[in-house]
């Protein structure tokens, strides 16, 4: 069986995506910020709801629970996060930013709005929503497979 690599979205995703990734953890660097991708998005999302269980995290974050349990302990280890046990049930642990953490996010905002500024130049408001339409349908299609499983 013969496969069009060169016509086929998954490579084109796949290599925009370590491009993007390379990108961003380069312009952190530039930036004097001690932060990985995956450390920003759980920064990012304890921003937009802090207190967030581990379960939860890891739901939102798409990681396994291990590999989210060990991120959290480096984001500790730099002060970013601080978990805390549940008030009603200790087997559940609660995530909550710090202030390093909370200014650690304030800081990566220009940098990534300066990212996706150079993403999105030269690509018109008609294209970029093309796009997104199109990135959704793939995403979709991979939801349905999942649930049909």
């Amino acid at each position: 069986m013969k496969i069009d690599y060169e016509n086929s979205i998954g490579p084109w995703l796949g290599k925009t995506s370590k491009i993007l990734d390379y990108y961003l953890q380069e312009s952190f660097n530039e930036h004097d910020l001690d932060l990985s991708k995956e450390q920003m998005v759980v920064l990012k999302k304890l921003h937009e709801n802090d207190g967030l269980n581990q379960n939860e995290l890891a739901f939102l974050t798409l990681r396994d629970k291990s590999s989210l349990a060990r991120l959290l302990s480096k984001m500790e280890k730099k002060n970013y996060i601080i978990r805390k046990q549940h008030a009603e049930d200790k087997r559940i642990n609660q995530v909550f930013l710090t202030g390093d953490g909370r200014m650690v996010f304030e800081k990566t905002r220009p940098v990534i709005k300066d990212l996706m500024d150079l993403m999105e130049s030269n690509i018109t408001a008609e294209e970029k929503q093309q796009f997104i339409k199109v990135i959704k349908k793939v995403q979709s299609n991979f939801t349905h497979k999942t649930a049909s499983l």
